[in-house]
């Protein structure tokens, strides 16, 4: 996938501050950009403080991309990687930032003001969440405030024509390349051969959701430190009443992996929508056509629909589902626990829970006898990892495709990998024995030790959890 970085001007970045390739020669003698060295980019016009500014805590020689996929780093910064020869890093003292404190402060903020701190902070680390509606309001004040940004979208595959127009108008109207994300071809394929293309009409939209939206969004969030997002208090009174101009985000983890990696702005949080619309009128900008057509809310095609007047324009999604539960899985930090609703096993408070967790064949599924075996095995034949989880537990969700990934390369290597829901009636159990104390709590089981081993770090990345195998197995 081509790589690009979005700007809001070609007057706004110092042509002199890119790495050009050929010298001042290449094709065509125009010295075109090289977009896999995009964290070598420096802006040159600003203070020489302006680093410090960024609140990064760590000095690197290169910046992952938004689509960068695990699998694939190897093929992303070699060429970074021999600039600069490994040295001992210098240790920056950076005041840890009280996010909580920072949205208060930003509350009256306008978004014009809240999207130029987001990309002051986060400099190349940010990017915007473009949906195909009127999110371009955000791109709309990234290009006012004169910084460069950066801009992804995520491609189900089920969107609308009108939408993948808007697209091609959005990119040539600032010039810019959207960095699209695309789902896992053979995890759609999977999905549609088991249960159809139309099953989210049947069991509800999170499975589906869930393979084309949530992981594309965490492989590209795991390529950044923060993003930027188009949510409003007006757009769902069920999800979205609460939502700070900025906040450490509740589900997803960023570049650093863990839990507080990751920082959400939504600069439009305080916006109503009948603002937005005037703001994009004023300003001229592109629009989905869909929009004169009755859709408010757009998302796929199969899961959208226009809305009467006078109904919310969240009505127009999911509308065969309890309006409560209205969000894909992208904001599911929105929910409180007692309102994740979806499909799969019901919740401790008696509720429905969310689909279920780490559904793939390498990774087995143990009942409470079948847990209780291998805690009384002494000598077992092959070791085992084990996740102890929760189905609604945000922090179960952000590991998911790590600990799956891992599940992959762990398979015929002689390590077993299996999952153990822990919630509702088998909690007390999991706390007496299973050292279980939050959810996600990740046991290794050794060949000759009937005493499991906890994982330690918050840290759930495929690199943090493998050197924990290894150094084990």
């Amino acid at each position: 996938m081509a790589l690009a970085v979005s700007t809001s001007s070609t007057s706004a970045i110092s042509g002199s501050s890119f790495s050009r390739a050929g010298g001042g020669g290449g094709a065509g003698g125009h010295g075109e950009l090289r977009a896999p060295q995009i964290g070598l980019f420096r802006l040159l016009d600003r203070p020489q403080g302006a680093s410090i500014a960024l609140n990064v805590s760590q000095r690197r020689t290169s910046v992952k991309p938004v689509n960068a996929e695990p699998k694939r780093n190897d093929l992303i910064v070699p060429s970074a990687a021999t600039i600069v020869a490994p040295e001992v890093e210098e240790k920056v003292d950076v005041k840890v930032e009280d996010y909580e404190q920072l949205a208060k402060d930003l509350h009256a903020a306008s978004p014009l003001q809240i999207m130029d701190k987001a990309l002051e902070k986060f400099g190349d680390d940010i990017a915007i969440a473009f949906s195909g509606a009127e999110d371009v309001a955000l791109i709309e004040y990234a290009k006012l405030t004169g910084r460069p940004f950066r801009v992804f979208s995520l491609d189900t595959g089920r969107l609308n024509p009108e939408t993948y127009q808007f697209f091609d108008a959005v990119e040539k109207q600032y010039g810019i390349h959207i960095e699209y994300m695309f789902p896992d071809a053979v995890e759609v394929q999977a999905l549609v051969r088991n249960k159809g293309l139309f099953s989210f009409y049947e069991d509800g939209h999170q499975e589906c959701c869930r393979v084309r939206k949530v992981r594309p969004l965490r492989r590209a969030l795991k390529g950044l430190r923060a993003w930027i997002t188009g949510q409003r208090k007006d757009q769902s009174p069920g999800t979205r009443s609460e939502i700070p101009v900025v906040q450490v985000d509740p589900v997803f983890e960023g570049m650093d992996g863990g839990v507080g990696s990751l920082v959400k702005w939504n600069p439009l949080a305080n916006v109503e929508g009948n603002d937005v619309w005037s703001f994009l009128r004023a300003m001229n900008v592109p629009v989905n056509s869909l929009h004169t057509k009755g859709y408010v809310s757009i998302g796929c095609e199969p899961c959208t629909r226009p809305v009467l007047p006078g109904q919310h324009e969240r009505e127009g999604r999911w509308w065969w589902e309890d309006a409560k539960a209205k969000e894909c899985g992208l904001h599911k930090g929105n929910l409180k626990q007692d309102e994740a609703g979806g499909n799969g096993s019901a919740h401790a408070n008696g509720s429905a829970a969310v689909a279920d967790l780490f559904d793939t064949q390498d990774v087995v599924t143990l009942s409470r006898p079948g847990i209780e075996n291998l805690l009384k095995l002494e000598n077992r034949k092959e070791p085992w990892l084990v996740v102890c989880y929760a189905p609604w537990c945000p922090f179960c969700q952000a590991m998911e495709a790590s600990f799956v990934e891992l599940a992959e390369k762990l398979a015929g290597s002689g390590v077993k990998v299996g999952k153990f829901n822990a919630d509702g009636d088998q909690k007390e159990f999991a706390k007496q024995h299973l050292q279980l104390q939050s959810f996600p709590t990740i046991l290794f089981f050794p060949n000759h030790s009937s005493k499991p081993i906890k994982y330690p770090s918050e840290k759930r990345d495929v690199d943090s959890l493998t050197v924990f195998v290894n150094a084990l197995r």
